[in-house]
């Protein structure tokens, strides 16, 4: 045992001081912990993606468009985590920030009076008993207070400006209602997330229902509503409880037809936003960029 430590530690020390170093596979078999050697192997995979692609955009196109996700889904949301926190540098609207949160961390779903409330899981699951987590916690755990007595803890435009002083805490809630200002500022994320990948300017903005009987192209935002939007295309009957959980609809346009594909060009783009089973909103950004009806490029 003391020998595979020294074997680890070697290799960690030889590996800080050169990140792209190569590992051969005899060095990894020098260690004993079955768990450190399958470590080592995932943050070495990882490595030669980001390496082979030159940046970390790249890889996180490559890892969708190879089709073949072999890295764990933390790597993943701490990379959206890391490329929005460049696209949004300086951004001084903090429900865009917040909102941007459902890029990559799992959300916590609340309907209660009409309103459609969103918290982060993790926060809302380290704090289930409410204790340690305010109304809050016991808005979204126990759904038994109103609305009205949480006013303050739910982020809007008045009271926006708390979010400064608990953006690393994960602990606000915001309403993805129809009209409410946290839905646009997803909006605007969804946007500027389009624009830094592709360089196509699109417009979005929410929807109460999708009017048009036959369009021409839809992208659920979550693997929910990819499988809602579908049926309601081809005319499936929808039941109520997957209804009850289409939170949000969308219309993108873009801005220049001729960044469309040429069959469908001028056409909107229509998005949903859903929560599971467990009312878990689990956002795939990656939706955005792989099933875009781009032009071809050369």
């Amino acid at each position: 045992m003391e020998d595979s430590c020294e074997a680890e530690l070697a290799l960690h020390a030889a590996l800080m001081a050169d990140p792209r170093r190569a590992v051969p596979e005899a060095e990894l078999d020098a260690l004993a912990d079955d768990d450190a050697r399958d470590n080592y192997r995932v943050v070495l995979r990882f490595r030669e993606r980001l390496l082979s692609a030159g940046t970390l955009e790249g890889a996180y196109l490559a890892l969708f468009q190879a089709g073949s996700v072999d890295i764990p889904p933390l790597f993943i949301e701490q990379m959206v985590h890391v490329i929005l926190r460049g696209v949004l540098d300086g951004c001084g609207e903090p429900l865009r920030l917040r909102a941007a949160e459902l890029f990559f961390r799992d959300q916590k779903l609340n309907l209660q009076d009409g309103a459609i409330l969103v918290a982060d899981l993790e926060t809302v699951e380290m704090h289930a008993a409410g204790n340690a987590y305010g109304s809050i916690g016991r808005l979204i755990v126990e759904a038994q207070t109103s609305l009205k007595s949480v006013e303050l803890d739910v982020l809007d435009r008045d009271n926006a400006a708390l979010y400064w002083e608990r953006e690393s805490s994960y602990d606000t809630v915001i309403s993805l209602n129809h009209g409410r200002a946290a839905l646009d500022a997803l909006c605007r994320g969804i946007e500027s997330w389009v624009a830094h990948f592709h360089g196509v300017q699109v417009k979005v903005k929410p929807l109460a229902r999708i009017d048009e009987p036959r369009w021409a192209w839809h992208i659920g935002l979550d693997a929910a509503s990819t499988g809602i939007l579908n049926d309601l295309y081809n005319g499936v009957e929808v039941d109520h409880g997957r209804m009850r959980r289409l939170l949000s609809l969308f219309r993108m346009d873009f801005s220049s037809a001729a960044d469309m594909r040429p069959d469908i060009a001028g056409r909107p783009v229509y998005m949903a936003l859903s929560a599971n089973e467990d009312d878990v909103v689990r956002m795939k950004p990656q939706n955005l960029l792989v099933n875009l009806p781009l032009a071809p490029r050369s």
